[in-house]
């Protein structure tokens, strides 16, 4: 399956510095804080060295630049290694791991003959390191409990750590990031001492977890398939069942179980959000506690393997314990206990999908049409929704612009891209690929039946990537839209292929499943937005726009380059047989690149700059901007009204007046 991935997993693997990379920052931080805690326990597949070495052979005989084990992977590996066990740099000292994060020429040599031949020795040598690195790590803990957390603790301090050379050194950062999750908690109204417990229980977990000298070569298999993964590039991963499934729930937007969010309280999980007509909501209350899933209590496991056991496959039942308060007609409280069936079902995640909402303008609407994801399942798609939305729209309403806000968007399924786009011109070239063999395929729109033809906006943010920077770019390249927002978008232009074909229920392959990186893709002016992103025509800053995230900042990225470009198709990359079937019809309704907002770009631009000079609340959120500064609360950035879009709107506005005057120019 192709998957235009996007930063899917970023939050898994970024530091606690990197973390802040939606509008909803100290949430998705605070989320973040909780996923570093819990990194690592999930369960680990048995894995022997053969199927270790098979699967670097079969990433590396995909990869678009690395065909073989060189010892340059070599050395990113083991630094990978050592940053997989330990990926908040809090139990190894830099002298303990030396050898291997400044390997020598022989250790180089050491560790590719040892893939090579199945020996991955090497690694379990920096496991048993890791194992010993964790006892001490107790030891400091407890000593630290003792103590005072540090105030004015930063994130800032913590995007470039490198690691402690000291026991002091390793205290003190420990210390300082306890501080900052305290904080984090605070921010989103969690109780200190309970979120401390919490932390201490995910730690625990994990050092119980992978300090288990005895599943050593199991627990070093496992993450050296993710360092030599890892090694290749950015969004090359391995991934362990569970994370497969995940990554398969982001892609869909959809899973199996009843539908509940759950919170773990260390004496249980409460239902915090019942998605409606889902099955839970037939059933669970909110803040009812969940004790046991099929009589098997859930305190003291870890809440992903919790949810694990109430998932599973539709129309199966799952038997939940849970303690609900009740509230007697004298009003005492008492708690009772319950077990309920629940019979599993599919849940479709419908807010991480599609929101639509219109603004009145004129005798008629502007349509917002914010699309979370590129999805794709048995019933339902990305394009087929936005299709549905736009149809319904005009038939109810007067449609006189569309904003596709592609903010945050973070990528999916390559083809739902082509599709999108599609809904927006007319015949021609959307995308092409090339692959590891150096071969360019072209994805094309074909029916030339847009579903919109008006004007359209495309708004963006440094977290729009992959299928988003496709779409926009692709109308932006055509003419057919303007983009705005943030300078410029994330910048990966790289695509990847999945061991599982996402669009059916595909079965999770016990040894893990991975992502491969096979190539590039380039819009049809032949740019691709790899490292540079795509460029907005009138810059709106929003909350991310100070923020350093993007391909750039990533590990191992592809470099910039540009093919051809494919305006006028000439089809060379189909056989004779498929550009026959594809017919002359096609070339003579090739979308042309159209020149619609030129005439009004200056002065939209001098509009909009304007307006955001004399915005008092724009400007002031633009200095703490500037700050870098987000635990500010001179400016609540992060519940305030969303003004990128606001401009964004004003600026659709601006245009439906000016293009509509007498004379058709500005």
């Amino acid at each position: 399956m192709v998957v235009d991935e996007g930063v899917v997993r970023l939050v898994w693997k970024e530091r606690v510095g990197s973390a802040i990379v939606e509008n909803d920052m100290f949430q998705k931080f605070f989320i973040f804080l909780l996923l570093v805690a819990a990194a690592g326990e999930c369960k680990l597949p048995q894995l022997t060295p053969r199927d270790v070495k098979n699967k670097v052979e079969e990433i590396l005989k995909a990869h678009v630049s690395h065909k073989s084990l060189s010892l340059e992977l070599i050395e990113r590996s083991l630094a990978n290694f050592c940053e997989e066990l330990d990926p908040t740099k809090t139990y190894f000292l830099e002298e303990e791991i030396a050898p291997w994060i400044h390997p020598t020429p022989v250790m180089l040599q050491r560790g590719r003959e040892g893939v090579l031949k199945a020996d991955f020795s090497l690694f379990q040598e920096i496991h048993a390191q890791f194992v010993r690195a964790i006892e001490r790590r107790g030891q400091i803990e407890t000593a630290n409990a003792l103590k005072e957390l540090p105030k004015g603790v930063k994130n800032e301090e913590f995007k470039e750590m490198s690691w402690a050379s000291s026991e002091a050194e390793l205290s003190d950062r420990i210390l300082r990031i306890k501080s900052l999750q305290v904080q984090a908690a605070d921010k989103v109204g969690e109780g200190r001492e309970r979120f401390l417990q919490y932390l201490q229980k995910r730690r625990l977990n994990r050092e119980a977890e992978l300090g288990q000298a005895q599943e050593s070569l199991k627990i070093s298999l496992t993450y050296a398939l993710k360092a030599i993964a890892g090694a290749c590039d950015a969004h090359t991963h391995y991934f362990i069942p569970n994370e497969a499934n995940q990554f398969l729930i982001q892609v869909q937007q959809r899973l199996f179980g009843i539908g509940a969010q759950l919170r773990d309280d260390l004496d249980g999980l409460a239902v915090t959000q019942i998605i409606e007509n889902s099955p839970a909501s037939h059933k669970l209350r909110l803040n009812d506690k969940i004790i046991a899933v099929n009589q098997e209590p859930v305190m003291g496991l870890d809440i992903s393997e919790a949810v694990e056991l109430i998932r599973g496959e539709k129309g199966t039942p799952v038997l939940v314990t849970i303690l609900r308060k009740v509230t007697e007609e004298g009003g005492e409280e008492r708690v009772e206990k319950l077990d309920l069936e629940i019979i599993r079902g599919e849940i479709v995640v419908e807010e991480s999908r599609l929101e639509t909402h219109v603004e009145p303008y004129g005798d008629g609407v502007i349509a917002t049409l914010r699309l979370y994801s590129f999805y794709q399942d048995p019933k339902n798609s990305a394009a087929l929704d936005i299709r549905k939305a736009l149809e319904q729209l005009k038939e109810k309403e007067k449609l006189k612009g569309v904003l596709l806000d592609l903010r945050g968007n973070a990528g999916g399924l390559l083809n739902q891209a082509v599709a999108v786009t599609g809904l927006f011109m007319k015949k021609g070239v959307v995308v092409s690929v090339k692959d590891h063999t150096g071969m360019i395929q072209r994805l094309r729109e074909t029916e030339g039946k847009p579903v919109w033809e008006g004007p359209l906006f495309v708004l963006i943010n440094r977290a729009s990537a992959s299928s988003a920077e496709i779409v926009a770019q692709t109308l932006q390249d055509y003419g057919r839209a303007l983009v705005l927002g943030d300078d410029h978008s994330f910048g990966k232009g790289s695509f990847q292929t999945f061991t599982l074909d996402a669009v059916g229920n595909p079965k999770i392959n016990p040894l893990g499943e991975y992502t491969v990186t096979r190539g590039k893709y380039y819009t049809v002016s032949g740019k691709t937005p790899q490292l540079q992103g795509v460029v907005s025509d009138i810059v709106v800053p929003g909350v991310l726009s100070e923020v350093e995230i993007g391909e750039k900042y990533a590990k191992f990225p592809l470099e910039n380059d540009e093919i051809a470009p494919s305006f006028d198709d000439d089809l060379s990359d189909l056989s004779p047989f498929h550009r026959l079937q594809l017919g002359q019809s096609y070339k003579l309704q090739l979308q042309e690149p159209l020149a619609t907002y030129t005439p009004w770009l200056e002065l939209l631009r001098k509009n909009s700059d304007c307006r955001l000079k004399n915005n008092k609340n724009y400007q002031n959120f633009l200095q703490e901007l500037h700050k870098k500064n987000y635990d500010s609360d001179q400016v609540d950035l992060f519940s305030s009204v969303d003004l990128q879009w606001l401009q964004a709107l004003n600026i659709m506005k601006d245009y439906l007046f000016l293009s509509s005057k007498p004379n058709g120019t500005p």
